[in-house]
């Protein structure tokens, strides 16, 4: 099928159903970027970065979506963003939680959502809150053993469960 016609299927598609316009659909596929006469400068970052997230470290002051755009395809394209919001540190780490090492100073919030997702993350938060802590040896008791500096509740409960420590 010839490009022209393509395009044509899904500019139908797009005239059936609003909700699927290529404007709309290149943000969930960057391929499609090559249908659309005069993209924007921000369809064409989120096509680029829907290709290779990585390459978001080439964008200068990029926008949220396409912040998201990456995160949400690699989460451990977080290290290239400069001060993340916080939705973006959560999507990082909902689609990867081993990013929250490239987060500094995540929020309680975000530390518990990479633990909660993958217990051993807690060994790449840098002073996790005492809640964190047990959070994540409730999960895994063994996982005491990733906690630099465990408060004395987080020690007794492992204790408690028989954990020597």
């Amino acid at each position: 099928m010839e490009n022209n016609q393509f395009k044509n299927i899904l500019t139908k598609i797009g005239e059936v159903n609003p909700e699927y316009t290529l404007d709309k659909q290149v943000y969930n596929v960057g391929k499609l970027i090559k249908f659309i006469d005069n993209p924007s400068e921000e369809m064409k970052q989120v096509a680029m970065v829907q290709e290779d997230p990585s390459s978001i470290q080439y964008i200068e002051n990029p926008s949220e979506k396409v912040q998201l755009a990456a995160v949400k395809k690699f989460g451990d394209s977080i290290q290239y963003i400069q001060n993340p919001s916080e939705e973006v540190q959560l999507a990082a780490v909902e689609e990867d939680p081993y990013s929250i090492q490239y987060i500094q100073n995540p929020s309680e919030r975000i530390q518990l959502v990479a633990v909660d997702e993958w217990v051993f993350s807690i060994q790449n938060i840098q002073n996790p809150t005492e809640k964190v802590q047990l959070t994540a040896v409730k999960q895994f008791v063994g996982s005491i053993q990733y906690i630099q500096n465990p408060t004395q509740r987080v020690i007794q409960f492992a204790r408690s469960k028989g954990y020597d420590i």
